[in-house]
């Protein structure tokens, strides 16, 4: 083991070595943040694409990925992804859109469901992550940024797989099988990840099985995904102070068709199931089952204006029904239609206009629009700023959940929030690039638990006037070619006077000070590695700082690699009352029976 980590850890240059190289930033497409996929560098809005395709074998799910932006606050109950609560920008996790290539995935039961995201991470090949509202091009829940979850189109045939073992009885096995004929490409992947628990009641088993088909004909591109995942695990403390277990069960179906070069549709539906057990082995005492379907319809359409000028607009029908012997039987639906004026011209200006009005009940809508611009200075440095309105309407359990200690409002108003942000990017000639944001969110009506002594219990309620503001910086530097050195760091400051006298559930957990240090590297013998430092606070908590290492091989058949979580045993806590592991290792093997391997 140490003489790996020393390799690992030590500065190696690019001449030698035939891995993979970082890939350079102007080269990367984002599809987040904007009606039509533009180049990362000519986005106006403040959007990061993360690799996950690249080097697989350097992660253990989507949870770590997220991890390397230090404004996505990612609270976990558990490692592996099991639950985990995401936010960006101090909003609270019901304030975070996610989206599976572009396809809502949120719960209408429960935020503590959307990052129950049931794909594979042999599935995936990046995560982008729009930091700011995002209502105008996606609708609710899009308040303090949005998570999508891009999946990956084989470039060829392969027949891959992968196990690992670790501590806490961990193993984890996974597959991979894609064939590409002609115009037809098909991807199969499955995943399982077990552990046996740090502590007592936290084990988990997790399942993931995904299938995606693509289609080109002369109509254009179709698009068939099936995803389905399993997650039973123990939930000691995840609720409060009781020994719970919890099962959740995700199906989603999606299907998307192009229409020529400038029309597409897309229909997606998902059925989503919670078996909740307040004491483990006794559920005689509280039991929640929970069963909720929804579907989503969309139709969207571009016309060039001019030469640098495009037109989009489209319309999008929801729905969503939930029944539980808890919250009971409801159901909604939803219209929405927009518009975008998108003017572009590379490299020197940008600047778009857009509109969305949804419409979720007799006499009852919300109006989101949004205006971005951007402007390059010179080569390498382009200013950009923006200004939209966000809102969030309440899920089922803010409305009508009730149990020993929480209850819903049925009275509750949808969020709201206007967003703005400014910021600079540069690029040094590809060797060094960075940015710079200020950013500032009022929200109106925010809904949170609120209680004024510990005895009561916790009651959701709407919250006046809470504003944040905050900055974020980043500095990328490519050393030699084969390494690359990442820092970001983002301070984040909250305002609010109506809650003088109550304590709050969820807001005031937010990142007063969060940083990333990021290091990763080509090394000879096909070797990759990578080194991250995250270190936090959060609002009235102290800091701590979490370290993880991983290094793998990434030529011929077989592929070794060695993950480290936590290496410095850090003690921490992400929600509170919820302790987190200490030092993890995992090590094991990928082999290529077929394609992509020398």
């Amino acid at each position: 083991m140490i003489p790996l980590l020393f390799l690992f850890l030590w500065p190696c240059a690019a001449a030698d070595t035939d891995a993979e190289k970082i890939q350079p930033r102007r080269e990367t497409i984002v599809v987040t943040g904007s009606f039509e996929p533009v180049p990362l560098e000519e986005a106006d809005r403040s959007v990061d694409r993360l690799d996950v395709e690249g080097h697989p074998l350097l992660l253990r799910n989507i949870a770590e990925v997220l991890r390397l932006i230090p404004s996505v606050d990612l609270r976990e109950r558990a490692p592996g992804g099991v639950q985990a609560d995401v936010s960006i920008r101090g909003g609270t996790f019901g304030q975070t859109l996610v989206l599976l290539d572009g396809l809502r995935m949120n719960d209408i039961q429960s935020a503590h469901h959307n990052m129950d995201v049931p794909v594979p991470l042999e599935s995936v090949a990046a995560v982008e992550v729009l930091r700011g509202s995002g209502s105008a091009l996606y609708g609710s829940d899009a308040v303090g940024g949005v998570v999508n979850i891009v999946t990956r189109k084989p470039k060829a045939g392969e027949v891959r797989l992968r196990a690992g073992l670790g501590n806490f009885g961990m193993n984890a096995q996974s597959i991979s099988i894609a064939a590409v004929k002609g115009r037809i490409a098909q991807h199969l992947a499955a995943s399982r990840d077990f552990s046996s628990g740090f502590l007592p009641n936290r084990d988990y088993r997790s399942l993931s099985l995904a299938s995606r088909s693509y289609l080109e004909s002369a109509w254009g591109s179709s698009t068939v995904l099936l995803v389905h995942g399993d997650r039973p695990f123990g939930a000691q403390n995840f609720y409060g102070n009781f020994p719970s277990w919890e099962r959740t069960k995700t199906w989603f179906a999606a299907l998307r068709q192009d229409f020529g070069a400038r029309t597409e549709a897309s229909f997606a539906f998902r059925r989503h199931t919670d078996l909740f057990v307040l004491y483990r082995g006794r559920p005689q005492v509280f039991t929640n089952r929970h069963t909720v379907e929804s579907y989503q319809g969309a139709l969207r359409r571009r016309e060039e204006a001019g030469r640098n000028t495009q037109i989009h607009f489209g319309a999008e029908v929801l729905g969503d029904t939930i029944t539980s012997n808890n919250l009971g039987h409801h159901q909604r639906a939803r219209g929405a239609a927009y518009a975008a004026l998108d003017v572009r011209a590379v490299r020197r200006f940008s600047f778009s206009l857009a509109a969305r009005e949804e419409i979720y009940g007799p006499l009852r809508s919300q109006f989101s629009p949004t205006a971005a611009a951007g402007a390059w200075l010179s080569q390498r440095i382009k200013l950009r700023a923006s200004a939209s309105r966000a809102f969030r309407l309440p899920s089922y359990t803010d409305l009508y959940y009730h149990d020993p200690a929480n209850l819903g409002s049925p009275d509750l108003r949808p969020e709201t929030a206007w967003s703005y942000d400014a910021g600079a990017d540069w690029n040094a000639g590809g060797k060094l690039s960075g940015e710079v944001t200020v950013f500032h969110r009022r929200e109106t009506d925010g809904i949170d638990y609120v209680r004024s002594t510990p005895a009561e219990l916790w009651r959701a309620t709407n919250i006046q006037r809470l504003n944040f503001t905050g900055a974020e910086v980043a500095v990328i530097a490519g050393l030699g070619g084969s390494q690359r050195l990442d820092f970001r760091y983002t301070g984040l400051r909250g305002a609010q006077k109506a809650l003088a006298g109550l304590e709050s559930r969820y807001v005031f957990q937010y990142p007063v000070h969060a940083g990333v240090v990021l290091w990763e590297s080509s090394l000879p013998g096909g070797l990759v590695g990578r080194v991250r430092l995250g270190a936090i606070q959060r609002y009235a908590s102290d800091p701590y700082a979490v370290l993880d290492v991983s290094v793998a091989r990434t030529l011929g058949r077989v592929r070794p690699f060695l993950q480290f979580a936590n290496l410095a045993d850090a003690g921490y806590e992400e929600i509170r009352g919820v302790p987190m592991p200490g030092r993890a290792v995992m090590g094991g093997v990928a082999v290529i029976l077929f394609g992509g391997g020398k």
